[in-house]
């Protein structure tokens, strides 16, 4: 018996220790906390209160980001007009919607798009969350309903797992506009070589060319940066640029009704401006070229033309350094994150 007792013993200790090892936490403990990587040099983001990133809002994001499913014939997604390789932008005047409909106005890049404070080219949008449903419901674009769409989606047993632990409900309107709303603010854009340059104590990271170039953008002889302004490269207000004398596209007058907003947009950020060509409001210019030549013009006779614009002229040399110095804000980072790609 004196022999059982140790043996006895022995055993209750393996079995314990078993269990204990068995309901023991994983190391280190599974967390659905998003850590926002910001660029050196940016601030923070706001992120909306009832928002908050997390990797399964983020996760589920993405995926509706890159699914048809939410155009009427399940043709495009908001990945056909905003491609990754192309900083979230597109390569044409304007996209095609559903059965090869044109837009009516070329497609912005959505890099940074989580510092936009009004979005649209006319800035009638305040939110992300809101503007999702904007291409769902437009007629040339995917011609939907977001009621139809969380009706499609709650069919899909995915997508239900998916909304449930991002927001603890089924995939309805208020999921699909949030959860797509966080992942684009996932999308921030900060390591080109300007910013290597400017912010991450890099002196070489910039070409004699590209430096040079940098300081024809900033200098008030072109004025560049009176209205590409900060990190952003935009200081988010709205101009006409004379792009036009008459303007087929009346912009921001159809959000205030206001002769002084016709031929007015928003202007945009020259991030990866390398890689969205073509540009303007309606991709009418398809190169850097053509931009910097509407420029030196001073642009077309309008009533509503900002007054910083105005005739310049450039060497060779000049113009060769301004582009240089456009071309060194593409982040390659970026556009080949796996993290954004479908």
């Amino acid at each position: 018996m004196r022999v059982l007792y140790p043996i006895i013993g022995f055993l209750v200790f393996l079995l314990t220790a078993c269990r204990k090892e068995d309901h023991s936490p994983a190391w280190p403990p599974e967390t659905d906390e998003y850590v926002l990587r910001v660029p050196t040099g940016f601030s923070m983001p706001e992120i909306p209160a009832d928002n908050v990133l997390t990797k399964s809002r983020v996760e589920l994001g993405r995926r509706l980001f890159y699914d048809p499913a939410l155009s009427a014939d399940s043709t495009r997604s908001c990945g056909s007009c905003h491609s990754a390789y192309l900083a979230f932008s597109d390569s044409t005047s304007v996209s095609l919607g559903i059965e090869n409909r044109p837009g009516t106005r070329n497609s912005p890049s959505l890099a940074n798009v989580a510092y936009q404070k009004k979005l649209l080219r006319e800035g009638g949008v305040p939110t992300l969350e809101m503007q999702i449903l904007v291409p769902i419901q437009e007629h040339n674009e995917f011609d939907f309903n977001i009621l139809r769409v969380a009706e499609r989606l709650q069919k899909m047993p995915e997508y239900v797992a998916m909304a449930k632990k991002a927001y603890d409900r089924v995939p309805d309107a208020f999921v699909i506009t949030r959860s797509i709303a966080a992942f684009e603010r996932t999308l921030l854009s900060g390591d080109a070589s300007y910013d290597q340059y400017a912010f991450q104590g890099k002196n070489d990271a910039l070409s004699a060319s590209e430096k040079r170039g940098l300081d024809l953008f900033q200098s008030d002889r072109l004025q560049c940066s009176k209205c590409h302004a900060g990190f952003l490269f935009t200081n988010q207000d709205f101009m006409n640029n004379g792009l036009y004398e008459d303007y087929p596209d009346s912009g921001r007058f159809r959000l205030t009704g206001l002769e002084v907003d016709r031929g007015v947009f928003k202007v945009p950020s020259l991030r990866n401006i390398g890689l969205t060509a073509p540009y303007m409001h309606d991709g009418s210019l398809t190169t850097l070229e053509a931009v910097i030549d509407h420029y030196h013009t001073g642009g077309k006779s309008h009533p509503n033309k900002s007054a910083l614009l105005k005739p310049f002229s450039l060497t060779g040399q000049e113009r060769a350094d301004l582009l240089a110095f456009l071309r060194s804000l593409t982040d390659h980072k970026f556009i080949t994150n796996p993290e954004f790609r479908n």
